[in-house]
Formats: C-alpha cells, structure tokens, sequence
C-alpha cells in the first residue's frame, strides 16, 4: 500500500521526469484518484483529443486506455507516446473488428460510417467520422438527412443518437461497455426512490440511457431533473446546477473529480460497482516508471494512421 510519504515522493519524481522530458500527462476522467491529480488535463475522450493535437510537448503520457494512447499517436506522429500499462485496452473497442467493419460496409456500400472514439485505428481508418458521446449528435446531424449512415459500436449511445436526430436512415452495431451496460433501469429506480430530490446524470453509453428517455418522455421521471450527458458535460452541469445533490450513472470514477469541484454537493453512484478495470490499471508507480523508461511507446503504422487521422480531425472540429 502506497503510504503519503511514498505518494509524495513518486508525485516529486513524476515532475522532475515531466519536465526532463517535456512531457505532458493526460488523464481520462475514470482514472484512479491520485493519477487524476496529477494530470495536465483531466477530462473525457474529446477534451484529450484535442489536447494531443494541439500540445507542443515532445512526449505524452497517456493516462487511460489503448484506444486513446492509439489517437494520440495519429495525431502526433513525430511525438512520443507512452501508454503506462499495456493491458489498459477497452470492452467497447474490442466488440467490432476491422474485418467485420468491411463486412458491413460491403451490405451497405452507399453508407457514411461513424465509430464511436473507443475503436481501434484499424477501425477509425475504416470510417469517415469519428465521434465522442459529447459531440455524436452534432456529427450525425452535419450530415446530409438523406445520407445511409453505419454507427457503431455502441448499441446504447446509438439508440441515443438517433432519437435526437430522428434519423431513419441509421443502422446502429450491436456492441456496448460491460460496465456502462451494467448500470440497468432498476438500480436507478431503486437509488432515486432513496434520493428523490437529486438529479439524474446518465452517460448516453450506460444500459439505463434508453429506458430514461423513454421513462422522462412519459413523465415518470421528472424532466428537468434528468439529463443525459457525457462525462465532460456532466462535470460541467454538476457545476452549474442549482442542485446539491446527484445520482451519477456512469463509471464512478467520475465522482472523484465532481466531488473535488464541488465539495459542498453530494454525488452518488447509480451502480457502485460500476467500476472499469482497465481504467484503474495505471498507476502513479507506472506513471513514473513510462517517464523514466519509456514505455510502453504506442505507435500506428504510417497507412492507418493517414486514414484514420482523416476521421478524427473531423470528430475534433465538431461540437
């Protein structure tokens, strides 16, 4: 167990190493606590998107799963980046293979594909958009109403999507996030009878997202108390909210920092065991130990990465 004096300690060597190497640490919002702490920017999936593209630092530090330490990579093709664990990969990404992705555009050839970000680069360079859940609407609606449109992987952001935008025209994979999935309409239920003056957050991924829209539409949950929202928006409206009080249906890793920013509210997880394992795999330990050795570096090879860096540019400039 790792003591203060130990914590300070490695958090003393990770700075001393960041600046030997003008390095930066990004750190997604499901991290363990004290690797989100020390991070340059902390944030979702679209927030360290752009961070990646737009830092001048000679070595990134990717704090979250392989998918992402992957776009950091097609983004700055002559920077290094470490991804701390290896085995840090990602449910949701593993459901649809590149194979399959050309098996599926072959039955619809006319089709515009967008992958959800949490996708390998074999599959972003297969698509034409990518999308994070805080900006997949603004996607799919920039493009033309009458367009064919492939949306994967995720079957519950999908089905989210599509009832915003109306579109018809939508076939949606059939992949979803263990741990989003997990969070079911009943748990919800159950913890906002305990709570029901709090307000609802429910990430668009999690298995609970299709029945709150339906269950807000026919008003038995309250309207103006539930919201469906990606993690960055969450943190933002938990900020803004008059509200002192939240029920948070996503990772709870999330709570960490919304509790941080708002320490006088109160957050409660919808599942507590809503818990990702690859998520919580880095650790200050491997922070230190990716800087001082580097490892373990993530690269793309040069033909993926010219196609996929296509889609991702497009997902950074919208929404």
């Amino acid at each position: 167990m790792t003591t203060t004096v130990t914590k300070n300690r490695l958090i003393e060597e990770i700075q001393e190493w960041k600046e030997k190497r003008n390095a930066i640490i990004l750190a997604h919002n499901y991290e363990i606590p004290e690797v989100q702490d020390i991070a340059d920017v902390l944030g979702d999936s679209l927030m360290l998107a752009r961070a990646a593209a737009e830092t001048t630092a000679d070595v990134i530090v990717f704090c979250g799963v392989h998918f992402m330490a992957e776009t950091a990579a097609v983004l700055n093709p002559e920077k290094t980046v470490l991804l701390p664990d290896l085995e840090a990969g990602c449910s949701l990404a593993d459901s649809i293979t590149a194979d399959q992705l050309r098996d599926w555009k072959a039955e619809h050839p006319e089709a515009v594909v967008v992958a959800y970000v949490n996708t390998t680069a074999e599959v972003k360079a297969l698509s034409d958009y990518c999308c994070t859940s805080s900006n997949a609407v603004a996607i799919v609606n920039s493009i033309p109403a009458d367009q064919e449109i492939l949306f994967l992987p995720d079957m519950f952001l999908g089905a989210f999507v599509q009832k915003e935008t109306g579109r018809e025209n939508m076939h949606i994979w059939m992949g979803e996030c263990h741990v989003h999935a997990g969070i079911r309409p009943e748990q919800v239920e159950d913890v906002m009878t305990k709570h029901p003056d709090a307000e609802l957050l429910v990430h668009p991924e999690c298995g609970c997202s299709t029945s709150s829209m339906y269950l807000t539409a026919e008003g038995v949950l309250p309207q103006e108390k539930t919201h469906i929202l990606s993690t960055g928006h969450m943190l933002k409206h938990a900020e803004n909210a008059a509200a002192d009080e939240f029920i948070v249906a996503t990772e709870v890793g999330i709570i960490h920092q919304m509790q941080k920013k708002n320490p006088e509210k109160r957050f409660i997880a919808a599942n507590a065991e809503a818990i990702c394992p690859f998520m919580k795999m880095i650790t200050l330990e491997k922070v230190l130990a990716a800087l001082k050795e580097n490892q373990h570096v993530i690269t793309v090879p040069e033909a993926t990465a010219n196609k996929a860096k296509r889609a991702i540019e497009r997902m950074i400039a919208i929404g």
